[in-house]
């Protein structure tokens, strides 16, 4: 168990690397869009090849990321009913859920996508729209990413079953902090604070001082 626990280290160290880089690419794909559209309007000038360059993008975003995403539990799930239950059959849960839906979907999806990039690759197969990029680059980041998430989904079970035998703390209790939702309506909150107290500080330096009397007594 040692040994298994030492590989999801690294498994998790891997995706997290992974993950940061690949977060950048939300950065460029922005830029490209807003380039795109700038040189379109100035100059009358577009091509598909910008388009579709941040749909390859997109699409890196999601399938290389999905290990990290896994990583951090930030995938869609229902918690109505799991919310309800003990750490350890929570536990259970992900792992009929990891061996039974998410190894068998990832391993068949990498399965029927080999053969597309194949035939991609050796046609050199290029995009229909004219001024397009080639078609494998996309092709294969299907296999590549699902691939990263199985890699993923074997430390998950690795550190689900060793919660479950005693051996380490229950991971999916650091994974349930507060989610970006959250953390960004208490930013929100916190600025609307400090907003309404630099607004009542000016009002009351604002406010006009009470007249005195003319020989310095009470004000009136």
């Amino acid at each position: 168990m040692d040994a298994l626990l030492g590989f999801s280290r690294i498994v998790d160290a891997l995706s997290e690397r992974i993950g940061r880089v690949i977060a950048w690419l939300v950065l460029v794909t922005v830029l490209i869009s807003a380039a795109n559209a700038t040189v379109r309007k100035i100059f009358d000038y577009s091509s598909n090849s910008f388009l579709e360059i941040q749909w390859y993008l997109f699409a890196a975003i999601f399938l290389i990321g999905a290990g990290y995403t896994l990583l951090r539990n930030e995938h869609v799930r229902i918690d109505i009913i799991s919310a309800r239950l003990s750490p350890r059959a929570q536990n259970w849960i992900d792992v009929i859920g990891i061996v039974l839906f998410l190894f068998p979907m990832s391993i068949i999806i990498m399965w029927l996508s080999w053969p597309l990039l194949q035939d991609s690759y050796v046609r050199h197969e290029v995009s229909t729209n004219a001024g397009g990029l080639i078609i494998w680059p996309a092709r294969l980041l299907v296999p590549v990413g699902f691939f990263l998430l199985i890699l993923q989904g074997v430390s998950e079970l690795i550190k689900r079953i060793a919660f479950l035998a005693g051996r380490i703390p229950n991971s999916l209790e650091k994974m349930r902090g507060k989610t970006a939702e959250e953390e960004l309506a208490e930013e929100i909150a916190r600025v609307r604070g400090l907003d309404d107290a630099v607004l009542r500080s000016t009002e009351m330096h604002q406010r006009p001082a009470p007249e005195r009397d003319g020989d310095g007594g009470a004000p009136r």
